[in-house]
C-alpha cells in the first residue's frame, strides 16, 4: 500500500493500538475485518499526503528496496515477486489511494468487494468501479520471470560479466530496444534525475557508474523478487540496491535505489548473503 518500509511498520503500530484499547472498551466482533480497516484507513490516509510529498521529490520515486536471501523458500519468493515487484509497486503509483486500496484488497488479498464497501465506507458498486478502474490502469505489471529460473540466473550472470569487462556491445546486446534504466538519490546520492531509455545511453551511464565504483563489494541478491545486487563500500556500507526486470532472453528495466534514507532500513533487515561475486 505504501511503498516504505518504515511508513508501513508506523502503520502496523498505530493499528495495533487502537485495536488494543477498542478491545478494552468495546466488543470486536471479528478482529480480522477490524484490522483490515483500521490498517487500509490509515493507509489511505498517508497516501494522501505522500502524493503532495512525492511531487516535490527529486529526482524518480522507487519504492524501498526489500531485499532477501537467495537461499529463502522459492515459493516465497515466487509470492514476493508478485506483491512488491518494482513493476506494480510503479503502477500501483498511478492509482489515487482509493484505487490502490481497493485493487489490492479485492485482486491480490481476495477480499469480497461487500467486506471492502465496509472497510472504506462506500457502496459495493462503488468499490467494484474503483476496483475496475485501478485494474484497467495498472495493466499487467504483475508479469514476472522467477528469480531463480536458470535462465534468470544465466541473464544476472551476463550482465555482471559485461559490467566487469567493461564491454559495451554486450551489454547492449542483452537490453531490450526499449530498456528503461531509474535510479532514485532522493538527492542526497548520485542518480540519473530522470530516466533513462534505450540499450545505448542506459549501457554507456551503466558502465561510467561501475568505472567510479571500482572497490565495491558487489553481492548477488533477490531485490523485490527480481534478480539483483547489494553493494558495499569498503567500510560496509550499503550504498546500492539493483533489480533486474528480465523479459525473456533480454533485460527489460533496471532498477537502481541510492538514497541513503531508503538504504537504511534495507540494511537495518539485510540477511546474510554468503554468495559473494567481486564485479567491480
Amino acid at each position: 500500500m505504501l511503498g516504505g518500509l518504515s511508513e508501513a511498520e508506523d502503520v502496523v503500530q498505530d493499528a495495533y493500538l487502537r485495536w488494543a484499547v477498542a478491545l478494552e472498551t468495546t466488543a470486536v466482533d471479528e478482529d480480522r475485518a477490524f484490522l483490515r480497516t483500521i490498517v487500509t484507513r490509515l493507509c489511505v490516509d498517508r497516501l494522501r499526503s505522500a502524493r503532495a510529498r512525492r511531487e516535490t521529490y527529486p529526482g524518480p520515486w522507487l519504492p524501498d528496496p526489500i531485499v532477501d536471501d537467495p537461499h529463502s523458500d522459492p515459493e516465497q519468493l515466487a509470492l514476493l515477486a508478485d506483491d512488491v515487484s518494482f513493476a506494480l509497486m510503479l503502477a500501483l503509483e498511478r492509482l489515487t489511494p482509493l484505487e490502490r486500496a481497493a485493487f489490492l484488497l479485492h485482486d491480490v488479498l481476495d477480499v469480497p468487494f461487500a467486506e471492502i464497501a465496509q472497510t472504506l465506507g462506500r457502496s459495493r458498486d462503488a468499490v467494484k468501479q474503483l476496483a475496475s478502474r485501478a485494474r484497467d490502469r495498472v495493466r499487467e505489471p504483475r508479469m514476472h520471470v522467477p528469480a531463480r529460473q536458470p535462465g534468470v540466473l544465466q541473464m544476472r550472470d551476463a550482465f555482471a560479466r559485461a559490467i566487469a569487462s567493461d564491454d559495451l556491445a554486450e551489454l547492449q546486446r542483452l537490453l531490450t530496444h526499449d530498456v528503461v534504466f531509474v535510479s532514485d538519490g532522493g538527492g542526497k546520492a548520485v542518480a540519473a534525475i530522470v530516466p533513462l531509455v534505450g540499450p545505448d545511453r542506459v549501457g554507456r551511464f551503466l558502465l561510467g557508474i561501475a568505472r567510479k565504483g571500482r572497490g565495491l563489494s558487489i553481492r548477488y541478491a533477490t531485490v523485490n523478487g527480481a534478480p539483483g545486487f547489494v553493494a558495499f563500500d569498503q567500510a560496509g556500507t550499503l550504498v546500492q540496491t539493483l533489480a533486474l526486470e528480465i523479459h525473456g532472453t533480454t533485460i527489460g528495466a533496471i532498477y537502481a535505489t541510492r538514497n541513503p534514507d531508503k538504504l537504511r532500513e534495507v540494511a537495518r533487515r539485510l540477511p546474510g548473503h554468503e554468495s559473494e561475486a567481486r564485479l567491480l
